[in-house]
């Protein structure tokens, strides 16, 4: 991991602001008064608290392997910690349920921290797992700004994700593409050779499945720019982000490629009908050429059928200045509710540290693991060479801008997908031209920007 790079922009919730009050463990002023005795880089695996007892609850979006994956960690973590029992709870609209039930205070042990929580607020929900100075000499520094506040940690991240298209190499050849394409333009050009050669729908857009279009927002910043300090002075502070630069780079980029590939029929026929489950199999038997999501789908691509051989992983086809990035940053963190107690909380640092350090959990995932040294698995390899940027840390102060202009934008940059989505439409319907909504995007945003104090 390159020592400069950081933190993936923090999305805003469009919902509703959290109501800090409910079952929060104090106000800020309170926050040092109610740091743990004990943080996580204290605890030595198997060694230290193999006695404790406690009986945890886990909140979880990954509702697919609850019964399964999740299962054998805990019976493998008990051959540590034999008195202390976990129950996972699978949440399918995580995103949305978690933020409301944070506000209750009462709603278990560990859960995957929302991104709608702003970081001055972190200590009114989550336990100190230690200073940041002291876990980067374990873990990736880069990884750990996410969920961290006045160099304090809160969130641990499960593991790391590289944004950009999963693909199956066997289309992509049988439509005689032979090298990976760097450029928009070389991308429209081998999804029409896909259209043109084989029976394959060229790219998926899963414009049913509604999150997954946010994947597009992902590599708009360090994928898209290769500057680790986009996200905060390209976008959150830049004149008009969204506009286009004229190179093929950049926001705009991103965006038209999608606009570009709808427009041209390079993409399934009626988006409304698309089936995140049911695209599983077909990108993996050949009925899809490929798919903008994150590493984190190669393994759920490769389980899929058969023909896991078949599953690529390739950057998002921009280049900059003759070189090509790939924007990369954690996946959700760990968090330990401040409310429970003492003994759940030391119980549930070392089933995090666990999970982190030796479960496995990362590589499994297709993900790259935050623990400094680990190796890329596999299924990444292939992006060995391509520079990975991590998006560097908001000036102090300013640690909720992004947030704050997102919000009053009303966009959901990397939280509801809107722009990708009114992309698709506007392809479909020919009601807009990409010039005239990334004029509305810039407008929005610049409005969001003024009223927040944003200068130029």
């Amino acid at each position: 991991m390159k020592n400069k790079v950081l933190k993936r922009m923090l999305p805003a919730s469009l919902a509703a602001v959290m109501i800090m009050s409910l079952g929060a463990c104090g106000q800020k002023k309170q926050v040092e008064k109610q740091e743990m005795d004990v943080t996580i880089d204290q605890i030595t695996l198997g060694e230290d608290y193999t006695d404790i007892e406690a009986d945890l609850k886990f909140l979880t979006h990954k509702t697919d392997v609850v019964d399964t994956t999740f299962q054998g960690y805990i019976e493998e973590f008990q051959k540590m910690y034999p008195n202390v029992n976990i129950e996972y709870e699978g949440i399918t609209a995580y995103a949305d349920d978690i933020t409301t039930r944070l506000t209750t205070g009462d709603w278990g042990d560990i859960c995957m921290i929302p991104t709608t929580v702003d970081k001055d607020e972190l200590g009114n929900y989550f336990t100190v797992l230690g200073e940041k100075a002291t876990l980067a000499k374990t873990y990736e520094e880069n990884m750990l700004n996410n969920y961290s506040y006045q160099d304090t940690v809160y969130g641990l991240p499960s593991m790391a994700n590289v944004q950009g298209v999963i693909y199956n190499k066997k289309v992509f050849e049988d439509a005689g593409v032979k090298e990976l394409p760097k450029t928009p333009d070389e991308f429209l050009e081998a999804l029409q050779a896909i259209k043109d050669k084989t029976d394959a729908i060229p790219l998926y857009t899963n414009f049913a499945a509604s999150w997954t279009m946010t994947a597009w927002d992902a590599v708009i910043d360090g994928g898209a720019t290769g500057d680790p300090d986009f996200a905060n002075t390209g976008l959150t502070k830049g004149k008009d982000p969204f506009a286009d630069r004229g190179d093929g780079t950049g926001p705009y980029a991103v965006y038209n490629t999608l606009y570009e590939a709808v427009k041209r029929g390079l993409t399934e026929e009626d988006p409304t009908t698309t089936d995140w489950e049911g695209s599983k199999g077909k990108l993996n038997n050949g009925e899809i050429g490929c798919m903008v999501l994150g590493s984190w789908s190669v393994i759920q691509m490769q389980q899929a059928g058969d023909h896991a051989d078949d599953i690529g992983y390739m950057t998002f086809p921009i280049t900059v200045d003759g070189k090509q990035y790939a924007a990369a940053g954690p996946d959700y963190n760990y968090g330990i509710n401040c409310n429970s107690s003492k003994d759940n909380q030391i119980a549930a640092m070392c089933y995090i540290k666990w999970l982190v350090e030796e479960s496995g959990f990362a590589q499994g995932e297709g993900g790259l693991s935050v623990v400094i040294g680990d190796e890329y698995p596999e299924a990444l390899k292939a992006l060995d060479g391509i520079e990975l940027v991590v998006n560097n840390p908001a000036e102090e102060g300013e640690e909720n801008l992004f947030n704050d202009v997102n919000n009053d934008s009303e966009l959901g940059v990397n939280v509801s997908g809107a722009i990708a989505t009114e992309v698709v439409e506007e392809a479909v319907s020919g009601t807009k031209t990409m010039e005239e909504m990334a004029d509305e995007w810039n407008e929005k945003w610049t409005a969001a920007q003024e009223s927040n104090g944003v200068e130029y």
